[in-house]
């Protein structure tokens, strides 16, 4: 019988918009489990450790050099009969960690049905046929642009950033206006569907403009972040909608355009929300949902995909017709858009001393394939036991050090360091040194998880 503790190798992908060199916390934790022939180059960026079974970048049992799909195929019981039948003998999450430096595509991620057509259609472009929900979860500071603004906020930005309102154009721009007008926050289902389709409309016509509006558009907003930051993207006509910070909108369009000049982004930007998290907040973003990772270093956990429909801030294949048909086109205030995590009931944390310094929360969004929890503990000796999930998971230590105990085995961890438990085992973490341990565990547990995801 495999012992359900493996320690795993993780690779990491080098992209142009990851930070660069011993920056990139995901080439640092990448360096702990790396083959003897990595190491880091100062030059080099790096942008997406990956944690799980997906072919495009697997993980591998420390000890072994075997695939972890290949450990999780010889020994079912590693997953759970259910959930190997049910996502054929792969893990049904992609566990992740982002070290963003430059803004990375502006994009949505398609539904299962969607997904199933696109790879059919164009299977370079579309690797799999699975959707990909995911799920951000901050390490570092993150910027980031997720979902469509509320209406009015939209409506303030045709009117006080003119470019913007060349682009998507008069006609264009004044329907919006008066479709949504009195209107913006009613939850009439008709009037929503009226709302959804004038934003559809807009958005479209944004995403259609051509490389010469946008380049000659761009001259006139950059100009204006860089000549008048102190009163960017106000409007006289609409005061109370005005921005919280204009300077600081105006330092961002600056370095986005930087990054990648006379880019539709840049525009894009007006229509979604710009969404700040601190450390251990998070988000949650549906099959297509629009958004954009701007910088930080995040834990990502989505479902096991790598289907991504881009529109701007890339180099890669953009595929704008298909984004601006498959957009749910939702809006919602930032509040919204964040995931709020909950205390985690199925652990417990050793003796009243340290129970005030540690502590452990729920990330769970309303999917089945993974959730992900948080651990801290604050003090050498704090220990923590989980109960044995009826699912996998894969840890990673982003901080301190302690020691994994499951069954009659024991691992050392530290920083960057990952680990796959299988199903049932019970899970022990202890603090060894005088910094805080800290640990994400994403995990796959289907009981409970159904009749919510039915009822969502």
């Amino acid at each position: 019988m495999q012992v359900p503790l493996l320690r795993l190798q993780c690779g990491v992908n080098s992209y142009d918009w990851g930070k660069v060199g011993h920056d990139s916390a995901a080439a640092r934790y990448a360096a702990t489990t790396a083959t003897p022939d990595f190491s880091i180059e100062s030059e080099k960026p790096y942008a997406e450790l990956w944690m799980g079974t997906h072919p495009s970048l697997p993980s591998k049992d420390l000890a072994t050099r075997r695939t972890l799909l290949d450990m999780v195929q010889d020994n079912q019981a590693l997953m759970s009969t259910e959930i190997t039948e049910r996502y054929g003998g792969k893990l049904p999450f992609l566990f992740k960690v982002l070290s963003i430096r430059k803004a990375l595509s502006i994009q949505a991620h398609p539904n299962k049905k969607l997904a199933e057509k696109l790879h059919a259609r164009d299977p370079r472009n579309y690797p799999d046929d699975n959707h990909k929900p995911e799920m951000t979860i901050a390490i570092t500071p993150f910027e980031g642009l997720c979902g469509f603004r509320p209406l009015a906020e939209i409506a303030h930005f045709l009117n006080a950033v003119a470019p913007l309102r060349q682009l998507v154009g008069e006609d264009v721009a004044s329907q919006f206006e008066n479709t949504i007008r009195g209107s913006e926050d009613s939850e009439d289902l008709a009037v929503t569907q009226r709302n959804k389709e004038a934003l559809r409309m807009a958005f479209t016509s944004l995403m259609q403009a051509s490389p010469e509006s946008i380049e000659a558009a761009t001259k006139e907003l950059v100009a204006a972040a860089q000549s008048s930051p102190d009163n960017f993207g106000t409007s006289a006509r609409t005061p109370e909608t005005n921005p919280s910070n204009p300077t600081e909108l105006a330092a961002v369009i600056i370095r986005l355009n930087e990054q990648f000049p006379d880019d539709i982004g840049l525009f894009v930007f007006f229509f979604l929300n710009f969404v700040t998290l601190a450390p251990g907040e998070a988000m949650f973003l549906k099959a297509d949902d629009i958004h954009a990772y701007i910088s930080g270093d995040i834990i990502e956990c989505m479902a096991s995909s790598d289907n991504v429909v881009r529109a701007g801030f890339t180099p890669k294949f953009k595929d704008v017709h298909t984004l601006t048909e498959m957009l749910t086109y939702s809006y919602a205030p930032i509040g919204e858009q964040k995931l709020e995590p909950s205390d985690y009931p199925y652990v417990v944390l050793n003796a009243t001393a340290y129970s005030s310094a540690s502590s452990s929360v729920l990330y769970d969004p309303p999917i089945e394939e993974f959730s992900v929890v948080k651990t801290e503990l604050k003090r050498a000796g704090a220990k923590t036991t989980f109960d044995g999930l009826a699912g996998p998971s894969i840890l990673i230590c982003t901080g301190g050090t302690g020691k994994i105990t499951v069954g009659h085995k024991a691992e050392e961890v530290k920083e960057g360091y990952v680990f796959f438990v299988g199903a049932t085992a019970e899970c022990i973490l202890e603090s060894t040194g005088d910094g805080t341990f800290t640990t994400f565990k994403a995990f796959c547990d289907l009981t409970g998880k159904e009749d919510m995801v039915n009822g969502h």
